[in-house]
């Protein structure tokens, strides 16, 4: 049995509105979560810097006194890729959401909206979080990574993947189903926004296929989506 299973998920609620946090904080404590509250952008990567225990989902306000949400969203993704991320926002330009997931959030929520919905909707990130994290019951029998040894394990097995293949594949299992973009994949693999084409990608994709293939010759789970790139996706 996983460790989420018996502890109660943390969650780091970002949002300078005092009445939309109290009553977001009330449903998810009603809900057995564990919440804490910030109400400026400012103190959040303080906060997290100095945690213990990280949380394991940020909701996060696009409009925040001091360091906005979209800053702050990217800055998470970088540092803690394992902390899931929704956003709350009041703007419903399309740009707005899309440039929120571009960024690495897992969902987005808008304002005006349910408290139920956003406890619903926290369960369902979290599920897909999990799942990305944690090894299959039963012995293992699952592609499982290793972030303290930046290690991918199939079946127990190491793949041996290079740094940048391994954060090419922590990415895409962050959010099982999801389509990246090469740009997008490309941001994730270079922080240092070097400049890199297309094949790049291409060539770093198609060696992290054999090397999964090797131990699982039977199953694909890196799939091509053409004309789009690629997303991790390893049940039909």
């Amino acid at each position: 049995m996983s460790t989420h299973d018996t502890d109660p998920a943390q969650i780091l609620i970002v949002e300078d509105e005092p009445k939309i946090a109290r009553l977001v904080t009330d449903y998810l404590q009603g809900s057995g979560f564990t919440s804490h509250h910030l109400a400026h952008g400012d103190a959040v990567l303080p906060w997290l810097e100095g945690r213990g225990t990280r949380p394991e989902l940020i909701l996060l306000d696009l409009m925040l006194p001091g360091t906005d949400g979209l800053t702050l969203c990217r800055e998470v993704r970088q540092r803690w890729p394992e902390i899931a991320i929704v956003m709350l926002t009041a703007r419903v330009e399309e740009v707005d959401r899309l440039l929120g997931l571009e960024l690495g959030a897992d969902d987005y929520i808008c304002k005006p909206f349910s408290p139920r919905e956003v406890v619903a909707r926290i369960k369902a990130v979290l599920r897909r979080s999990r799942a990305a994290q944690d090894p299959a019951p039963g012995g293992g029998s699952d592609l499982v990574l290793d972030d303290e040894g930046w290690r991918a394990l199939a079946d127990g097995q190491d793949l041996g993947l290079t740094a940048v293949e391994f954060q090419l594949l922590k990415v895409m299992m962050r959010s099982p189903g999801r389509i990246f973009t090469r740009e997008q994949l490309m941001d994730h693999m270079y922080r240092d926004h070097r400049i890199v084409s297309e094949r790049t990608v291409d060539s770093h994709v198609k060696k992290l296929r054999r090397k999964i293939a090797e131990t699982w010759p039977e199953r694909e789970v890196i799939r091509s989506v053409y004309g789009v790139g690629y997303k991790y996706q390893p049940e039909e």
